[in-house]
């Protein structure tokens, strides 16, 4: 985990961000599984955003070649495995029992996530634009 200063970027003052890639299939399906879930507690933006390019260069992550996606609490910023255990908690159903995971340790989650992620645009496929969101979801965007 890390922190930065809400002061430093708007999104750091917001509750729940999610920043994903805007452009894989993948995330995108993601996205959509958490709306359905998560009784409106998330709020989401993409890392191809002018925001979130700032957020990356702020974070000292590549602001091109996206290896994660990012959970925003309130200023504490959480990647990879963490990041996606972190919001299942949060989400209805059993979901929130994957938080137990977190006893797996880290280093072990974030290869097996490294691995899905390095594959995720050959297993789903990549859109040529950022995920647009609907009317019903436009006020969960930042």
């Amino acid at each position: 985990m890390r922190l930065i200063d809400p002061k430093a970027h708007e999104w750091a003052e917001l509750e729940r961000v999610i920043v994903f890639d805007g452009i894989c299939n993948w995330c995108n399906a993601w996205v959509n599984f958490i709306l359905a879930r998560d009784r409106g507690r998330f709020q989401f933006g993409t890392l191809q955003s002018e925001n979130g390019r700032q957020l990356l260069t702020l974070l000292g992550l590549p602001s091109e070649d996206f290896e994660t996606f990012l959970l925003l609490e309130r200023g504490r910023v959480f990647t990879k495995s963490t990041a996606a255990l972190r919001i299942a908690r949060h989400l209805s159903g059993g979901w929130p029992l994957l938080s137990m995971f977190c006893v797996v340790p880290r280093p072990i989650r974030d290869f097996l996530y490294d691995v899905v992620a390095r594959h995720r645009y050959r297993l789903m496929g990549k859109s040529p634009t950022c995920r647009l969101p609907n009317a019903t979801e436009r006020d969960r965007f930042v």
